[in-house]
């Protein structure tokens, strides 16, 4: 561990970092949701707001895809994602769907978008993905681009996806 340069948790607690936030609406999966945490602390993000039905640490579940990172990467509930978004705009973020909607700006060119930096990105529930009230408080949107029949990926992929993307153009921290 040492030759990997892994921070202890009490350091990964104090650790700068990149102001990208994540929003959780609705997501149903468990697994899902450990899955998120555990690439949020990989890419050291401001944190995560799990939403509606989202649930939350502790549980086994989570724990076993998240591999402590519930305790590596600060997080918040919230009722409803409004309630996030609100918090997060007055914390100067930029809303940020996670979404296939008309206008959604494709994923490879967001850097071409530095102003909508600091950025929350929404990923929404694993069938209906954001809602349409989010829909309607987001600065912007985004999509994967994919060639496939089925147009969408699990929304822990999806993060994954999303969180390398904007990353490749990080300064650091």
């Amino acid at each position: 561990m040492d030759e990997l340069q892994r921070k202890s948790i009490s350091e990964m607690q104090s650790a700068a970092r990149f102001p990208v936030h994540i929003i959780l609406e609705n997501v149903r999966s468990m697994h899902n949701v450990g899955s998120v945490f555990r690439t949020a602390d990989a890419f050291t993000v401001d944190g995560i707001s799990l939403c509606g039905y989202t649930p939350i640490p502790p549980h086994r579940d989570i724990h076993k895809t998240a591999l402590g990172a519930t305790e590596t990467v600060p997080w918040t509930y919230y009722n409803s994602s409004l309630e996030a978004i609100e918090t997060l705009k007055q914390r100067g973020f930029h809303i940020i769907a996670v979404e296939q909607v008309h206008g959604s700006i494709p994923l490879q060119t967001f850097h071409n978008y530095p102003d909508l930096l600091p950025a929350a990105f929404i990923l929404g529930n694993e069938v209906s993905g954001v809602s349409e009230e989010t829909l309607e408080y987001a600065d912007a949107c985004i999509e994967i681009p994919q060639w496939g029949a089925k147009h969408s990926l699990n929304i822990s992929v999806a993060a994954g996806v999303v969180l390398w993307e904007i990353m490749r153009f990080r300064k650091e921290v």
